[in-house]
């Protein structure tokens, strides 16, 4: 699986485009696009690659992650998902449930549902990799001072469905750097206590 990220929107979102490389298929991740010129690059990959977006992923709800859905809809024809937890503006397609499967053509992401930072919150499980939305960053984790947060239910999120996975998984956050689990094991200091 190819991944690219684009640092969208106020708050330097993650956006990422992660493509089949036989098939072209892909899926947009993310896109919160504060202005619509900043998916000009994002669509310029897209062509020069020959992709073709079967979806426009959203780990969540919040503006910074879902702002850019309609954007990216109208210039690909993707649909969009976002977990069955939420409700308000992100024009889902679909709605997503813990354990879904989403085919990108010979791949899969396998939908985790982790909430905390908001109850609609997942991550994305491919091979080697996860796409941890405001879960989990490289060092730290998501804020849960939001309407529907909870600083329990999001350790718990990290400790049941991302600490289990294998160490050298890289995580690909919603926001700043990449990491892997075996760093986030050893370094993260929310997960030591």
């Amino acid at each position: 699986m190819n991944v690219k990220c684009f640092k969208v929107g106020y708050l330097s979102t993650n956006c990422y485009v992660v493509s089949c490389e036989e098939t072209k298929q892909a899926a947009i991740i993310d896109p919160g696009l504060e202005i619509k010129a900043e998916a000009q690059p994002i669509l310029d990959y897209i062509k020069q690659n020959g992709l073709t977006i079967k979806y426009i992923i959203n780990t969540h709800g919040h503006p910074d992650h879902i702002s850019g859905n309609m954007i990216m809809k109208q210039a690909t024809g993707a649909s969009i998902l976002i977990h069955e937890n939420h409700s308000g503006g992100a024009n889902p397609d679909k709605k997503l449930s813990d354990g879904a499967v989403i085919n990108i053509g010979n791949y899969k992401l396998v939908v985790l549902h982790t909430p905390g930072h908001t109850k609609s919150g997942i991550s994305l499980l491919g091979d080697g990799l996860v796409f941890t939305g405001d879960t989990l960053f490289a060092g730290s984790i998501g804020r849960t001072d939001f309407p529907g947060g909870s600083f329990k239910e999001l350790i718990n999120s990290i400790k049941t469905k991302l600490m289990p996975l294998p160490d050298h998984f890289k995580v690909y956050p919603g926001h700043e750097g990449f990491s892997t689990i075996g760093d986030e094991k050893k370094y993260n200091p929310y997960l030591q206590r």
